[in-house]
C-alpha cells in the first residue's frame, strides 16, 4: 500500500514538522499490528460499510481504523463519510442511510429514553475520553480575568470556575442584554458540562420543559445549537459570547485570536466518556459477526492513538480535508500532550484525549447512567425515575457483551494483554472528580440528583 506524506504546513512547528513528513497513510499490517494470519477469522455478513462522523478531532479512531488498515485486517471495507450536524447523524443511522456512526454518547440513550427522536440504538464502544473545552470571546475575557485569581507568574490559575463569569452575566442582566452561549447538540456531552460548569458557579443555565425544548426556561445563560464547525465564526460575529464544543474548534479560537478557552472538560469531570460508535439494534442483531468486526478494528485504532509517539502521525491524517480537515497546528494543539489556553499560556495536557488506557473504549454503564442523570436534571426527562429504570434504560443501550467478544479475540491474537480488560460489572467505583466535588455512583443516580441546588431531582 502506498505511503502518503501529510505535511505540517507552518515552518514554525519545527519538530512535528519532521515527525509528520514520514508520517505514511495506509500501512501493511507488520508495522501496525503485526502477522494478520493471526487474526480470527469472523464470518463477516456484511463486509461493505458506511459509517458516518462529524469534523472532530475524537473521530481519530475511525480515520486510524481506514488509514492503518485495521478495518481491512477484520475483512470490513469501510467508505467515511463526513455529516453536516449531529440530527443529521442521528437520522441517517435510523434510517439505515448509515450503518453506524460516530456519535454523541447522549444521541443512542436519549433515543431510547424518551428525549427527542425515538429508536432502539446501541453502542459497544466509547471512542474516547475528555476532549472538549469551553471557550469565550475575548471581550468577555477581559470582563472575567480580573475575577479570576493569578499564580506567581502572573497567570491564571487553573481551573477557572464559573464564579468568574458570574459577575460578567449579572453586568448584561442589568443592561437587559441576553447572555449567550453555544452547545453542539441538545443531547450533547458539551450540553451537560457547560450546564454542569455554569450551575457549579451559581448561575442557571435553563430548563427543558414539554413547552420549551430550547431548555432556556429560567436561564440566566442562554444556550443554543450550532454545528461544531462554525462555532468560531459565529462567536467572532457577536452572535454568541462563547461556547462549549470538541476539538479543534477552540484551539481555532486561540488561532484566529478571536477567543480564549478558560476550562476544559477534563477539569469538569476528571476522564468524562465523550463520543461513542452507534448502531440500530437491528443491524447488531442481523451483522453480529459484524458488529464484533467494528469493535475489533476501532480496539485496535484506539491503543494506536494512545502510544505518544503515533500521536504526530495521526495529526496528519486528521489534517486531511477527508477527515478534520482543519490546520495541522491547530489540531496538534491539544492532541500532542498540551493544550494553549490564552495566547501563549500553553500547558501540559497529557490526557486532554484520551483513546484507550483507563478502559477508555469499554461501555460502562455508569457512563450512560449520568448522563440520563443530566437529562432528567434539567428536564429533558419529564418524571423522577426510579434506580432500576436508570440500570435498565443503560443496559438496552450499551453493549460491553459486544466489546468484550472483540476483545477477547484481540487477546487470543496478541493485540491485547489481558490485564486490557476491565474486570468489573459495568460500573465504575463512586467518584468525586468533579468541578464541585460532587460524589457520584452510578448505581445511585437519585441519590446523586439530590445533591444539586440547581435542577431537578
Amino acid at each position: 500500500m502506498k505511503k502518503i506524506n501529510y505535511v505540517i504546513k507552518a515552518a514554525a512547528f519545527g519538530l512535528l514538522v519532521a515527525a509528520l513528513n514520514s508520517c505514511g497513510g495506509s500501512e501493511t499490517a507488520d508495522q501496525t499490528t503485526g502477522d494478520t494470519s493471526a487474526a480470527t477469522a469472523l464470518a463477516i455478513e456484511k463486509p461493505q460499510l458506511k459509517i458516518g462522523f462529524i469534523k472532530l478531532t475524537d473521530m481519530a479512531p475511525l480515520a486510524i481504523a481506514k488509514e492503518m488498515g485495521f478495518f481491512e485486517e477484520e475483512g470490513l471495507f469501510v467508505t467515511l463519510e463526513a455529516q453536516s450536524n449531529w440530527k443529521n447523524v442521528l437520522d441517517r443511522v435510523i434510517d439505515g442511510e448509515l450503518d453506524g456512526s460516530h456519535m454523541l454518547a447522549g444521541q443512542p440513550i436519549a433515543a431510547s429514553s424518551g428525549f427527542g427522536r425515538q429508536a432502539e440504538l446501541v453502542t459497544p464502544f466509547s471512542m474516547d475520553l475528555n476532549g472538549n473545552a469551553i471557550t469565550v470571546s475575548n471581550d468577555v475575557w477581559a470582563m472575567m480575568k480580573p475575577n479570576i485569581p493569578k499564580d506567581a507568574h502572573g497567570k491564571p490559575v487553573h481551573p477557572i470556575k464559573a464564579d468568574a463569569l458570574k459577575p460578567v452575566v449579572d453586568s448584561y442582566k442589568k443592561q437587559n442584554k441576553p447572555f449567550k452561549m453555544a452547545i453542539t447538540f441538545p443531547v450533547s456531552t458539551h450540553n451537560y458540562e457547560i450546564r454542569y460548569w455554569l450551575a457549579a458557579g451559581g448561575l442557571n443555565p435553563g430548563m427543558y420543559t414539554a413547552e420549551n425544548v430550547e431548555g432556556q426556561v429560567g436561564a440566566e445563560v442562554m444556550l443554543s445549537v450550532t454545528p461544531p464547525p462554525q462555532m468560531t465564526a459565529t462567536m467572532e460575529a457577536g452572535t454568541i459570547f462563547g461556547y462549549c464544543v470538541g476539538e479543534p474548534w477552540n484551539q481555532q479560537a486561540v488561532f484566529k485570536q478571536v477567543g480564549v478557552p478558560v476550562i476544559t472538560d477534563i477539569e469538569i469531570w476528571k476522564n468524562n466518556p465523550e463520543k461513542v460508535f452507534g448502531m440500530t439494534k437491528k443491524f447488531v442483531e442481523e451483522n453480529p459477526n459484524t458488529a464484533i468486526a467494528i469493535t475489533k478494528a476501532l480496539i485496535k485504532a484506539g491503543k494506536w492513538l494512545d502510544d505518544p509517539a503515533n500521536r504526530a502521525k495521526a495529526v496528519g491524517i486528521l489534517s486531511k480535508p477527508a477527515y478534520v480537515g482543519a490546520d495541522s497546528i491547530v489540531i496538534a494543539n491539544s492532541m500532542t500532550g498540551t493544550f494553549e489556553f490564552e495566547k501563549g499560556d500553553k500547558r501540559e495536557a497529557a490526557d486532554f484525549n484520551v483513546f484507550f488506557k483507563y478502559n477508555a473504549t469499554y461501555p460502562f454503564y455508569s457512563d450512560a447512567v449520568w448522563y440520563l442523570t443530566q437529562m432528567r436534571r434539567w428536564g429533558q426527562i419529564t418524571e423522577s425515575k426510579p434506580d432500576a429504570w436508570y440500570d435498565a434504560t443503560a443496559r438496552k443501550v450499551y453493549r460491553p457483551d459486544v466489546w468484550m467478544s472483540a476483545a477477547k479475540l484481540l487477546v487470543q491474537e496478541g493485540v491485547l494483554k489481558e490485564s486490557d480488560l476491565p474486570s468489573n460489572t459495568g460500573y465504575k467505583p463512586a467518584t468525586a472528580d468533579f468541578i464541585d466535588g460532587t460524589e457520584y455512583d452510578g448505581t445511585k443516580p437519585n441519590e446523586y440528583l439530590k445533591k444539586f441546588k440547581i435542577g431537578n431531582k
